[in-house]
Parts: structure tokens; sequence; C-alpha cells
């Protein structure tokens, strides 16, 4: 579909070019698409008739949007624009083609001091398909693709589509910043269009006059954020820099652009969709009420097998091996066999989805397994689908009935009865996580349970302060020497040890803070070990102790602790000299004050994407502010992960994060556009966190060959969403890109779909939780320094890693570290080169602002220069004013961007990440190990680069450095001139100061730098000269 606004004409502009008229042009800008008519020379009254064409998306919701009108004068020969006068038309009032008429707009004025005055008349319409005009609808002509032809001054008759080409694809893009904003073509002889087949315009000859030659070249689309490759012919350049492009028959789409690829979409699922109308029972349909609101409700047939009772025996056996086969179509599930059980329980749903249902009739066998041949029959129950009932949560689990069994042909009963429940319900049953799922027969043994849905709780994480400060009475093993001690700590795999105690002596004194990170149920026990260092590459063990952390007092605050003095265990005794023991009259023995921080909150994740914020102490939380909902439905497009029986597979799962909760879907199997439609809830207790969503391939189905090693799943790719950047109450459905940065390069794997509702319980509260420290108040009374926050968090990401892998099914350490961002401390010359730019777009708008001062400094638009004195006039002599002033424009900006606001969630910039123009050698270089196993010459040229790097970041510092120590100079007497100069500047500034008012002061300084270009000099000023001159300490550096 495309938006066409045709601009027809315009009438009584105002005149700009101080001749009384104007050179018009209309540009029209629509959800950042922004294009343009051509020029109409000196002319109040102009008539252009152009269609502008733009992408219009029917699936996006444009109501709220609008399509920005404006008209400019075209300054000549000091290229520039003058402000005629702007229209903003709704989008809720575009028509289809053949609904349109020709409509008449007041100009208006876009700031306080613009004077605008005329109408502009237009058409806007929807077309279905291009417009004939259009370049989207032109003939490619067959020399385009040969050798490109030298065009003379007589042009020879053409055949239709060539002259066609020659007058209709020219298309006029004019340099505006770094994008090339097309014009669109006149529409102005459509009339002559048919009679051209023969001899070319007069137009068109003069337009390949122009030309010098073609050759190709890529041209860009329009649109102000991104810039899209496209091919086209490149025809030569006017004087006024503006280009001439002809394109044939080239359909834009034949190559997506990597920018929409990369982009959040909006996606249009049917939430919360209900059974159709119809009659009772499940296969005709039912209406009912909806339990999840944020996904696709989808159906499934459960079977609950229960119990047997009163199997008839085998006749060799006199017992009985009974499983339960339950039949539906072409699928088939089974429970486990129990052995000589007359009376067997099993208790085991199974689901089978709507949509591969392929019978009416559900058949349930009770068979007994045979070790040789053919397994028994026992008997069997058969239920007609039409007459299964329905059921909703939060309505109470269909009771199970006792069914007897019926022989092969169902002719009669047999011995033997079955309980069995049999109902018709949605993914919100109780029953659906533990279910076997038809989807999933292939799966078998231990991947039964890896393909179920679970949630997870991270184990709760403490913080453990062991502030060791002194030993008594420590013992070298050899005597004739004083030891020089130390203390070694260790719980669970952390290891810290204090200094050395700076003074040999038997009492040795260190007052030292070491911290750990332990999770509950406190499994590991604190073992410490004072050590003799006897050389240094020699630790003699002098004494050890083993404490369970229970033993140690909790705290939620900054009081003091108790300490505790604990006697040491000599190394080796209880060992190998138990019977010793009871001859030890005293022992050494070491001072500790131990304790578990309840006020902390252990970082377990980067701080950047934190997901929780609250203290480990529960006394400590506040009440939630809101709930987040999140609608995981499916996914679209995956690439394929691994090969299964010759061809491509995926078999996804999607795992979900926010606090300590971790939700992971069930497995989809053998399918690249996964449906998963699960619901989930969180409890909000800060908006400013992050929730993050990752999709993994499955590598643990039970299908794994024997001797392949331990498989890991895959990623396949991750969603960040920050609560902050949501509206409350509004639910978000979108398509999130998967990217996953390959050493190949970046790669978009699929899309993730999700709807997302962030619902806020108390808005006062809300506003207030915006005023509060981020972290708990122990972080900013008691803080830790950066390298024990970053030891700390790698210790608790392997905990958290460690125990929720213990799970079952487990959740896998690859997918832990890879949600939690494991890696994200490590060296990347791509991180560098992002963070960089990212410094130099926040500098380019103080770089903006300074050229506008110097722009008004310098006169280069006087009223613009006029009215910045009188505003300073103002505010100089109304000071009370500035302040005011200054919080209004922020009002007002902030109003003003409030209609360009964004309309979906951020996600993962391309471009900000610097992820699409990364050199192969850097990446292989992100994707090294620590420490690195390349080749030698390849780490010498990285580190030969990370020189040079190092080299220009020195060389600025060194610049900084400098400025620095001149200004320090000004009265260090360094430069004995310099400086007797600038201190009889200051007595003479202080006279004057005193006895002139601040006012005066004030308004000749501003008057002096605002001073006009023609009395300025081009050399740098006194001040300048005399602060260049001024001596630093680079000459006394080596």
């Amino acid at each position: 579909m495309k938006l066409v606004v045709e601009v027809i004409d315009a009438h009584d502009l105002m005149p700009k070019d101080g001749a009384g008229s104007a050179s018009p042009y209309v540009e029209v800008d629509f959800d950042n698409q922004i294009s343009r008519t051509k020029t109409i020379p000196r002319n109040l009254n102009p008539i252009w008739n152009h269609k502008l064409l733009f992408d219009f998306d029917v699936t996006k919701h444009y109501h709220h949007q609008h399509i920005e009108v404006s008209v400019y004068h075209e300054r000549r020969p000091v290229p520039g624009r003058n402000f005629l006068g702007s229209v903003r038309i709704s989008c809720s009032n575009i028509v289809r083609k053949g609904d349109d008429v020709y409509q008449r707009f007041q100009l208006e004025t876009k700031s306080l001091f613009s004077f605008v005055r005329g109408e502009i008349g237009l058409k806007i319409y929807i077309s279905p398909e291009p417009e004939p005009n259009s370049l989207l609808n032109l003939a490619q002509p067959p020399s385009v693709h040969s050798s490109a032809p030298k065009l003379t001054d007589t042009v020879p008759t053409s055949p239709p589509s060539q002259a066609s080409l020659a007058d209709d694809s020219i298309e006029l893009i004019e340099d505006k910043g770094n994008s090339e904003l097309p014009l669109a073509e006149s529409d102005s002889n459509q009339a002559e269009a048919t009679s051209r087949s023969d001899v070319p315009t007069q137009e068109s000859t003069t337009l390949i006059e122009e030309a010098a030659e073609i050759r190709p070249e890529t041209t860009h689309h329009v649109h102000k954020n991104q810039v899209l490759q496209q091919p086209g012919l490149l025809v030569g350049k006017r004087a006024e820099g503006v280009q001439l492009t002809m394109r044939g028959q080239i359909k834009l789409q034949s190559r997506a652009s990597n920018e929409e690829d990369f982009e959040v979409k909006e996606a249009n699922p049917q939430l919360g969709e209900h059974w159709p109308n119809g009659g009772r029972g499940w296969m005709s349909g039912e209406r009912m009420a909806n339990t999840l609101d944020l996904v696709e409700q989808a159906f499934y047939l459960y079977v609950r097998v229960v119990k047997a009772k009163d199997l008839p025996p085998s006749s060799i056996t006199a017992s009985c091996d009974p499983y339960v086969e339950v039949k539906l179509g072409n699928y088939k599930g089974r429970t486990r066999h129990l052995e000589r059980k007359m009376n067997p329980e099993w208790n085991q749903v199974f689901a089978f989805s709507k949509e591969r249902i392929q019978s009416s009739v559900l058949e349930v066998f009770v068979k007994d397994k045979e070790m040789v041949g053919r397994d028994d029959y026992l008997g069997r129950v058969v239920f007609d689908l039409n007459e299964v009932p329905t059921r909703v949560p939060p309505d109470s689990p269909l009771a199970p009935q006792w069914y007897r069994l019926e022989d092969r042909r169902g002719d009669g009963k047999v011995r033997g009865e079955i309980m069995v429940a049999v109902w018709m319900g949605t993914q919100a049953d109780e029953a659906f996580t533990d279910a076997w799922h038809a989807d999933a027969a292939s799966v078998y043994g231990e991947g039964v349970f890896n393909v179920r849905s679970k949630v997870y709780v991270s184990p709760k994480l403490w913080y453990l302060r062991v502030n060791v400060i002194e030993a008594q009475d420590i013992i070298p093993n050899d005597r004739s020497r004083l030891p020089e001690v130390f203390v070694k700590v260790q719980v669970g795999n952390q290891v810290l040890r204090t200094g050395i105690c700076p003074s040999r002596t038997a009492n040795p004194l260190w007052n030292e803070d070491l911290v750990f990170v332990a999770a509950e149920p406190f499994e590991e026990h604190l073992v410490l070990t004072v050590e003799d260092q006897v050389h240094p590459s020699k630790d003699e063990v002098l004494g050890r102790i083993s404490l369970p952390l229970t033993v140690f007092e909790k705290r939620l605050d900054h009081r003091p602790v108790h300490s505790r003095w604990f006697n040491l265990e000599k190394f080796g005794f209880g060992m190998l000299e138990a019977d010793r023991r009871k001859e030890l009259k005293f022992s050494s023995r070491i001072h500790l004050r131990v304790c578990l921080e309840g006020g902390y909150h252990v970082m377990d994740e980067s701080t950047m994407y934190i997901s929780d914020q609250r203290p480990t102490a529960k006394q400590l939380w506040k009440p939630p502010v809101g709930v987040l909902e999140v609608g995981i439905l499916g996914a679209q497009g995956l690439l394929p992960m691994k090969m299964k029986d010759g061809r491509g597979s995926t078999d996804a799962y999607c795992v979900a994060k926010y606090g300590q909760k971790w939700v992971r879907t069930r497995t989809i199997l053998d399918n690249f556009s996964p449906k998963w439609n699960e619901q989930y809830t969180w409890e909000v207790y800060d908006p400013c966190t992050v929730l993050t969503l990752g999709v993994f391939d499955n590598c643990h189905l039970g299908t794994e060959r024997p001797g392949a090693g331990a498989a890991r799943d895959s990623r396949i790719g991750k969603v960040r969403i920050r609560l902050s950047t949501l509206e409350a109450h509004r639910v978000y459905t979108h398509s999130y890109p998967l990217l996953v940065l390959h050493p190949s390069g970046l790669k978009k794997m699929g899309e993730l779909q999700l709807a997302v509702r962030f619902t806020t319980l108390s808005l006062a509260h809300m506003i207030h939780l915006y005023g509060r420290p981020l972290l708990p108040k122990m972080h900013y009374l008691h803080p830790f320094t950066v390298n024990q926050l970053d030891s700390l968090r790698y210790q608790a990401m392997s905990i958290v890693a460690a125990r929720l892998g213990r799970a079952e099914p487990p959740l896998r350490k690859e997918v832990v570290e890879y949600m939690l961002d494991v890696d994200s401390h490590m060296w990347s010359m791509r991180r560098s080169k992002a963070n960089f730019f990212r410094i130099m777009s926040l500098l380019s708008g103080m770089v903006s602002a300074n050229r506008w001062f110097n722009d008004v400094c310098n006169w280069k638009n006087p009223i613009t220069s006029v009215l910045v004195h009188v505003l300073f006039l103002i505010l100089l002599w109304y000071p009370e004013l500035i302040l005011p002033t200054f919080f209004l424009y922020a009002f007002l900006i902030g109003l003003w961007n409030y209609r360009y606001r964004p309309r979906h969630p951020p996600h993962m910039d391309t471009k900000l990440s610097w992820a699409e123009a990364v050199h192969p050698d850097e990446l292989d270089e992100e994707f090294d190990t620590f420490p690195t196993t390349r080749q030698q010459d390849v780490v010498r040229m990285r580190y030969d680069r990370l020189r040079s790097i190092a080299g220009r970041i020195q060389t600025v510092a060194g610049d900084i450095a400098t400025q620095g120590e001149r200004l320090q100079s000004l009265l260090s007497w360094r430069d004995p001139r310099a400086t007797s100069l600038f201190i009889l500047f200051c007595v003479c500034a202080a006279v004057v100061l005193y006895m002139t008012p601040i006012r005066v002061v004030i308004l000749a300084a501003g008057l002096y730098v605002l001073r006009h270009p023609r009395f300025r000099s081009k050399l740098p000023s006194v001040p300048s000269n005399f602060f260049r001159r001024l001596t630093a300490r680079t000459d006394c550096m080596l």
C-alpha cells in the first residue's frame, strides 16, 4: 500500500526573496519518511501537480499520527531556506483512492516569531498499487545492464518503453545533511504520456543532454533515521549539487534492508481467543470466559489415567505387568508399566492439541507387557469427543470415574476397571505443565522432563562478611624463626586471603574484611586456615578451623556485630594424630567478626540490566508497586540449529527472567515457528528494572548418541525490555528480532512475539519511588569497591547457575550465564567503539549549541542575533527571570518532544552496538577465550593495535593534563613574568569590579562577546594567547 500526497498548488504565499516574490517548494514528512517537490522559481502562486509516495503499512495504527506538510522558500545563490508555512493533517482523515477530493488548507506558523500567509491545495489518499508515473512501475530498458552508451546532443527515435523511461524515471535527489531526499516526479504531463512513443519530449531531451554518461550507483531511501541502499543509475550532476537518477524496473523489496529486519515490529495477535459460537460439546464449540488474556488461547484434550483394579492375571505368570495406551488418531501415548500389579496406579496426564486431533473417538487401552512377543490385550474404553465436557479454571478439577473395560470388538465387558478423567481445557489448566504432549511423542527417557514448562526461583543469596581481626599464640613449625602469617578463608569455591602481617610476631594483627556470597540453604562451611609464608613459593599451614554458616549472626543494618574467639585446630590433628588430641593443653586461636549481611542486594546480574533491587532480608522489602504480565506467544522464522535425519531442525524453548523468578516454556519440537502461548506474572517492586527473555535450542531430548559428549543448549537470541519505558495499563504486542553476534558477524535468528502489560497499583507510590535510592541503603553507608562488586557478581552468577542446574528439569549453566550476561565485562573492541560514539553523540549537542552561539556572535542570521541581544538585555535587567525562563524552555521542549515519543519498547540497536560494521578480526578477538588461544602472530597484531589506541588515549590525557597545569601555573611563579602580569591584572580587576555595578560588567562582557564581525579579528584573543604561553610540566617528563 502507498500513501499518496498530491501537492497541487498554493496561493498568496509570503514573499521572502527581498524582491517581493519567493521560490517555494513543499516538503512532506510521514512516519519518518521525507519527500519534497521541485522548486518553482519566483512565484507566489505556484502550481506543482506532484505526487509524493510513501510506504503505508495497513497493519499499523496511524490514527494518532499526522502528516506534516511544510512550504519553504529556497534561497539562491547562498544555499538555505526560509519557512513559508506548514499544515498538520491527521492520518485518521485519510481516504481510499477514488474518494479523494481537492482540499485547501490554511498555512500555519510553527513558532511565535514566524509570519506566514496563504493556502495550499492537496489531495491525500491511499493507493493499493503504485501510481502510473511512480518509480515502482517503470519498465527496465535492455541497455541498462549492458555497457552504458554515451549520450549525444541528438536523441534518436526510441521505442515507447525507452522514451517513457527517459521522461519518467528521472528523480531529483537533494543533499540534505547525510541523507538524500528524492523528489517525486511531476504529474503535469500525463496527458502527453501516450503521444511520446516516437519523439521524446523537450523536457526529457534537455535532461538527457545534461547527462555526461550513465553509470551504476547506489541511492538512498528517504528515511529520517536509517539508510536503505537501493540500486540505481547515476545520470549526472547539476551545478547546484542536485543529481539526477535514472532507475529501471527494479523491485524495491528485492533486497530487504537489514535496518528494517532488526527493528521491533508491531504484531496483531488475537489475544484471549474464545471458542466459536455453537452447540454444547467442545467439538462444535462453546463460548466461555478467558483466564489468560495476553496469549492466544490454545485448546487441549486432557486425559488423566489414574489407576485400574481387578485386572486379569496372565495364564503363564499368574500376574500382569500393566500399562495404559491412549490413542487418538495417529497419536499414541503410553504410561510406564508396573510389574506384578493387579491394581496399578499411574496418575499420568496426556494432552492432545486441538489442532492435531484427527479423530472423533478417543481410545484408552490397557495392556499387559510381555518380555517376548506381542503385549497382551486386557481391555479398552472408548470416548466420543462430542460428549467430552469442558473445564475452565478456576473450576475444580474434573473428578475421574471408573469405567468397565470392553473387549477388542466392543461387544461386551471384560474383567477389570480403569479410573479415567477426560476433559477439554486450555493452557491455563494446572495439568498442562506436567502432561505428556502429543507433539513431543518422539521424546523419551530424561528428555520427557526436559521439554516441560517450569517456574524456577533463584536461591536466596547473602553476603558473608568475615572480619579477620587478630590471632594469638601462633607457633611456626620452625621454632627458630618468627612466622610471616596470613589467613586464607574459603567458602565453597570462593577463596580469599588477607595480607601478610607487617610485623613478624606470634600475635599477628590484620583487621581486614573479606566478603563472600552464600546461598540458602547453607550447604558450604567456612574453612579458615592460618598459614606461614616460608618461601615466596611455599606456604605452611599452622592452624585450621571449619565452621557452618548457620552459627553466624544475621544483621539487617550497619549496627556492630559482636566478635568471637575461635580455637584453631593444628593441621594434621584429628586425622593422623587423633589419639593425641586429648594431650593438647592449649591451642592457637583467632579473633573473628562474622555476619551475614541482609541489608544489601546481592548482585547476580549486570547493574545495567538489573531486574531486582530488593535487599536480601525479607523484613526490609517494600510493598510492590505494580504487576508485570508477559504473554510469550511464539517465534517466527527461526533458523535451523542442528541436523536431524539429514535435515535442519530446531527444538525451541523460551526462558524469561525477572527478579528471583525464572520461567521456562515447554519445548516445541522440530518447528521453525513455534507457538507457546504461555502467560506469566511477576510482582514489580521498582519500575527502573529490566525483563530479560532468551530463546534456546533444546539439545537434551534423550536422543543424544552415547559418547558424543555433554551437549549444550544453543542460544538463538535475547530480548530486553525496560519497564520504565512502558506505559501503564497498555498491552504491547510486538515482534522482537532475535539477534546474535557470531564470529562471522551479526545474524538475525528469527523473531520473538510477546504481549507485555505493566499495571501500576498506586500512582502516588510510583512517583515517590522515583525519588528513592536505587539500591538499599547499606550500599551507600558501607559501599563495596568496584573490584569487590565485580568479583562478588561473578561468584553470585556461578552459585545461581549451579543451583538452577540441580532443578528438574534443569535450567542449564549455559542458559543462566547467557541470561545474566556473565561475559559482559570482557574486553571488546566493538563495545569500546560503541561506547566512544555514545560519548560523542552526547557531546554533539554541546557542539551544536556552541556552533549556534558562534553563528549568533558572527551575525550569520541578523534576526536571530538581534533576538539574542534582546533576550540578553531582558535577563540582565530582570535576573530573577533567568531560572524561570530556563525551566519554562525545558517544559516547552518536553511538550514538543511528546509527539515524537517512542511507540514501542526500545530494543537492541545494531548501529548503537556497532555490530553491523565490525571487522571480522575484532569479532574473533571478542569471541576469544581468556587466556587467549590464538596464534602468536595474531596476538602480536592485536597487541600492537591496542598500543596504537592506547597511544591516542595517552595523547588526549596528556593534553588535558597540560591545560590543567597551565591553569595551576598562573599563581605558582614557574613563569615569573606571567604570574606577575596575572596578579597585577587581578588587583586591577578587583578594584574595577568593586567600583562598577555588576550589571554594567555583565552588560559590557555580553556585548563584547556578541559584537558584530566587523569589530572582530581573525587572530586569537589576548586571553587565549596568554593562556597558551603558560608553562606546563611536559618539559619535565622523560
